[in-house]
């Protein structure tokens, strides 16, 4: 696909269609960035994508707008029981372009389907909705309304007496940039935890049904152990820099609730204080909240996950 332009509407600007110039922006580097009202530049051709504008959506013509009637929607899951919502033209635009955006950034193929649908239902999803007034950010609370995506993408516009020529593309640019960081983090940090639940479910298969579970460093392991059942593990081993870490495991993802604590006698304790009251000769830190303590070898924070098993009474 030889793409030279990517369009949508000058002026004020907001989420959507930032988040939308992320993806296009990627996909198509060499394309410029056209942002106009003009009749001639909102007309479909086989040389741009036109976005955010042109009351029309016809992805084979390469036309994603979402302000015309009928509303472009999702389509229903089957065990829904709410209406289908409507897309932004950042929802159109990742339907579209997601997967080879995710491609694009070097995602594993059998992470692809995964990943696109954890995006598209965690970050995009609700971008539409706040687009579209069917979700406002006050929901998320008074003092986190501000600082909801949206908002902040806003708050980047030019204020109102800033009459300096270019304002607006400028803003625009720097919105774009923020956004652009902020996209390919949370993909990044999803591509990551898939590498990590491999390498969890293969730790814990060598732990058997040990109470410890040994990792080759820090890293998500909460999905794994669900996915797994492993509901035999208490607590977590690994080094963190020249140290080595013993951290519980949550009831649930919900809850600050451990399977299992820390000894009671070690909470707050550093160094010596800690050495004593453990007897491991390098303990160096509990947690006040028992659920994290640190030593300056394996075979200490080893033997201190020994210890705190046998205190929970396994």
């Amino acid at each position: 696909m030889s793409i030279s332009f990517l369009v949508t509407h000058s002026g004020g600007f907001h989420a959507d269609e930032v988040l939308s110039s992320v993806i296009l922006t990627r996909l198509f580097p060499d394309a410029t960035l056209v942002r106009s009202r003009d009749a001639k530049w909102i007309t479909p051709g086989e040389d741009r994508i036109i976005y955010d504008v042109g009351r029309e959506f016809d992805a084979a013509r390469q036309i994603f707008d979402h302000h015309q009637k009928p509303v472009p929607l999702r389509a229903q899951e089957e065990d829904a029981e709410e209406d289908p919502s409507p897309y932004s033209s950042f929802g159109l635009i990742w339907a579209h372009y997601g997967m080879d955006y995710l491609r694009q950034l070097e995602v594993p193929e059998e992470h692809l389907d995964g990943i696109f649908a954890s995006f598209d239902r965690g970050f995009v999803l609700p971008i539409d909705l706040m687009d579209n007034g069917v979700m406002n950010p006050g929901q998320a609370g008074p003092m986190l309304a501000g600082l909801t995506l949206p908002a902040l993408i806003e708050s980047l516009k030019p204020v109102f007496d800033d009459t300096t020529e270019g304002a607006d593309d400028l803003a625009f640019q720097n919105a774009l940039a923020m956004a652009r960081g902020l996209i390919e983090a949370s993909i990044r940090r999803k591509a990551a935890k898939r590498r990590a639940e491999a390498m969890v479910t293969d730790a814990i298969t060598a732990a058997g049904e040990g109470r410890v579970l040994e990792l080759p460093m820090g890293m998500p392991f909460r999905s794994a152990v669900d996915a797994t059942g492993a509901d035999h593990l208490w607590f977590v081993v690994h080094p963190r820099g020249d140290d080595w870490t013993l951290t519980t495991i949550r009831v649930g993802s919900d809850t600050f609730e451990n399977r299992a604590d820390l000894p009671e006698a070690w909470a707050g304790l550093t160094d010596a204080a800690l050495e004593d009251a453990s007897g491991v000769k390098g303990a160096k830190f509990c947690h006040n909240g028992r659920f994290i303590a640190v030593a300056d070898s394996r075979d200490g924070a080893l033997k201190m996950a020994e210890l705190a098993v046998a205190a929970a009474g396994a």
